[in-house]
């Protein structure tokens, strides 16, 4: 079983654990410490990586290494997509596929895949890591797998992080998408790994969003709701995650979902079910006028 580096162990588990602020927190204040070339360029990863997942992109500028070079690609497309333009997330997919020659580092690999998933293009995230070397390359080539609903691949992946670091807190989190994914059965499991990680590490709304979904297959609508309750309240949570799973929580109890919805289109006006309400909403409206009567 391969043993984290201790030098960066706090750093991944908390940005793993979507602990984002904590996680730049403390891949700045370990900066001056001595190490090797290798973990300096991937602590600078996490760091850029860690201002990606805040949304903060100006940030994230181009370094030296081409893993500092994709990360900004990578900021690049998503600030691109959240404006809409979508002409020009294009060129940064041509720029990332540019990179992906021989000799690529497992970390350009990782970055491109994650940008190509976030396109829709599952076929070319997956042939970025389905030979990977890496825990997370591993652990993304298990989640692209669950979108493509081959469990029994995701499964194989598992037991191959299991035996490149069973103790690992991406292995744990990885074994709770896959719980969720397996249905009701497994809800138990995900929210007793997930209470775990949760009590020694403490909550984040990622960490929340999936007690909900595992409450949510276990079929215990209102205890999600009180967890996405917490993630709004204690970390004022506006991502689609958070607001999607409110809206599902609350239908399942017939409850109002108008302030969600409404929230959803104004914070991600491009995610499939704001697009998707759009046109449900454009395609009743021509019918109705079809029907309008004079007055």
């Amino acid at each position: 079983m391969a043993a984290e580096p201790d030098e960066l162990y706090t750093l991944r588990a908390q940005f793993w654990l979507g602990h984002y602020q904590m996680a730049l927190d403390e891949g700045k204040s370990i900066a001056r410490r001595p190490m090797s070339p290798e973990l300096k360029e991937e602590r600078e990863a996490f760091v850029a990586r860690c201002a990606i997942a805040m949304k903060d992109y100006s940030k994230v500028t181009s370094g030296e290494t081409p893993a500092l070079q994709a990360l900004a690609l990578q900021a690049q497309y998503e600030a691109l997509a959240a404006s809409g333009d979508g002409a020009q997330t294009q060129s940064v997919i041509l720029q990332l596929q540019s990179m992906l020659g021989d000799g690529v580092s497992p970390l350009v690999q990782l970055i491109a895949a994650n940008v190509f998933l976030q396109a829709g293009m599952k076929k070319e995230a997956l042939a970025c890591v389905h030979n990977g070397s890496t825990l997370e390359q591993v652990a993304l080539c298990a989640q692209i797998y669950i979108t493509l609903d081959r469990l029994d691949l995701a499964k194989q992946s598992l037991q191959q992080m299991r035996k490149m670091d069973e103790d690992s807190i991406l292995t744990q989190v990885t074994s709770v998408y896959i719980a969720l994914a397996t249905g009701s059965s497994m809800a138990s499991e995900a929210s007793h790994t997930l209470n775990q990680l949760s009590e020694q590490y403490g909550p984040s709304p990622m960490l929340l969003n999936l007690m909900a979904c595992a409450f949510m297959q276990a079929g215990k609508y209102s205890e999600a709701e009180s967890k996405l309750e917490q993630a709004r309240s204690e970390f004022a949570a506006t991502d689609a995650d958070t607001l999607v799973n409110t809206i599902v929580a609350l239908q399942y109890q017939q409850k109002p979902v108008g302030e969600y919805l409404i929230a959803l289109k104004q914070h991600h006006p491009n995610h499939f079910l704001s697009q998707g309400l759009d046109t449900v909403q454009g395609a009743f409206d021509r019918e109705a006028i079809k029907y309008r009567v004079a007055a």
